[in-house]
Order: C-alpha cells, then sequence, then structure tokens
C-alpha cells in the first residue's frame, strides 16, 4: 500500500473511530444501578431463604436473570423513619410494611424477583426506591421492564446455554455490547462468589444506568446503559451455576 492518500485516509478513519470509541467510554454518568442476580448461585450460600428452598430446575429464575434492585448512586433511605431503618437493617424484611402494588405488578415482580418470598421488595422500596421520586408500583414496574429486556436479549441467551461452564466478563461484555450497542459492556460488573466446593460463582450483575432511568419517556436498556460511565469489570471469569444444590 505505497499510496501516501491511500494511507492518510485509513489513519483519518482509524483516527476518528478511535475518537469515538473514546468519547463514549468517557461520556455519560453512572446515575443508576440495575442489579441483577443469576439466582442458582445466590442461593448455593443462601439455601434457607424460601425463594432458594422452593427453587426448581424448571422454574423461570433457573434460566433467567432475576431482579435484585434498582439502586440510585449515592442515595438511601430518603425520608424513611428511624424505626424503619433499623428494622430493614436487622434483614428480616417480612416484618416491614408491605409494599402498594397494583395485581398486575405484583404479579410481575413476583416472577422477576423470586427474593418477594423474602421480602425483598419491602427493602429494595425502603431503602433504593424511596429515592427515585416514583410511586411504589412505577418503581417496580419499570424494573420489571428493564431486566425483561435484559432476559430478552444475547446476555441472557450466552448465560442460559453455559450453565455448568465458565464464562469469562469479556464474553459477557461482548454480548452486552451485541445486545445494547458498542461500549455497553464497560459499564457491567460481575460479581462472584464461592460455594461449598470452593468453585467461582457468578451471583450478579450490576448495570450503570443514566440518570433517564426512572424517567417517564420509557428509555430502554440501550440508552440507558449507553448514556452511563464505565466501570471496571469485577471479577473476571466464574462459572454458571445449574439450580439444585
Amino acid at each position: 500500500m505505497s499510496n501516501p492518500f491511500i494511507r492518510a485516509a485509513i489513519f483519518l478513519v482509524a483516527t476518528a473511530a478511535a475518537g469515538v470509541a473514546t468519547a463514549q467510554d468517557a461520556g455519560g454518568q453512572t446515575r443508576f444501578i440495575l442489579a441483577v442476580s443469576w439466582q442458582p448461585a445466590f442461593c448455593e450460600t443462601n439455601r434457607r431463604k424460601a425463594e432458594c428452598s422452593s427453587q426448581t430446575s424448571d422454574r423461570f429464575d433457573a434460566t433467567n436473570f432475576s431482579l435484585h434492585g434498582l439502586w440510585p448512586m449515592r442515595k438511601d433511605y430518603c425520608d424513611v423513619p428511624a424505626n424503619l431503618r433499623t428494622a430493614d437493617k436487622k434483614g428480616d424484611w417480612r416484618r416491614l410494611p408491605e409494599v402498594g402494588l397494583s395485581a398486575q405488578t405484583k404479579a410481575a415482580l413476583d416472577k422477576a424477583m423470586p427474593g418477594t418470598q423474602s421480602g425483598l421488595e419491602r427493602h429494595e422500596w425502603i431503602k433504593h426506591g424511596t429515592c427515585t421520586k416514583m410511586s411504589a408500583d412505577d418503581y417496580f414496574a419499570t424494573s420489571v421492564r428493564l431486566i425483561g429486556e435484559l432476559n430478552a436479549s444475547a446476555v441472557r441467551d450466552l448465560f442460559a446455554a453455559n450453565i455448568g461452564k465458565s464464562l469469562t466478563s469479556e464474553a459477557i461484555r461482548a454480548a452486552f455490547d451485541k445486545s445494547f450497542g458498542p461500549g455497553a459492556g464497560n459499564r457491567v460488573k460481575l460479581s462472584c462468589r464461592r460455594n461449598g466446593d470452593g468453585d467461582r460463582l457468578i451471583s450478579e450483575l450490576t448495570i450503570g444506568l443514566s440518570a433517564q432511568a426512572t424517567s417517564n419517556d420509557a428509555a430502554g436498556l440501550h440508552d440507558l446503559i449507553g448514556g452511563a460511565g464505565p466501570t471496571s469489570a469485577g471479577c473476571n471469569e466464574g462459572l454458571v451455576d445449574a439450580a439444585g444444590f
């Protein structure tokens, strides 16, 4: 390739592409975290929880991500009385006040968040939802919608196809790029935990979202993730656990 004009054109294109990628990585700011669990891994070390003792291999959460929560960054317990904060931190969430939800939202939430069997939604609302300026119904309906998008993506397909096998953070981040646009994977962090046999299991993904996560324009994950800031990969590799102990 001796033509100097062709070499110059290729250089300019490559430089422009690198500039766009750099700008995308540098731009945006994470205002919310969508935390999703791989429930079989969670249950390995929480076997006594109701949602874990009742889990089966054919239940939805055995092959799909489960909702942990939608968290505003650096805010919690907004206008929550001290007695409820204390009760929440003790961890007996079934003693917390019930969250007022429509029948439709409650049914969808029970499927997306098996932890409702242990009162997880009561904890999530008191600690995080109260800081979103949304009603409880809108807060959980939005959370369910977002995890629904994740479970309809190549990310969920990657996990479901590799149950019992290991996945790297690079492979998971690439699946996010495929589903939600270039750079989306850089907004995702993996968490892992060890089971009783010493295996490292992928237990949770935390996904950065922009400030529009709780707006009323029904923004999708593609735009919400793209508007967030980058994060470290966290755990670099782990096993996709199967349901059952």
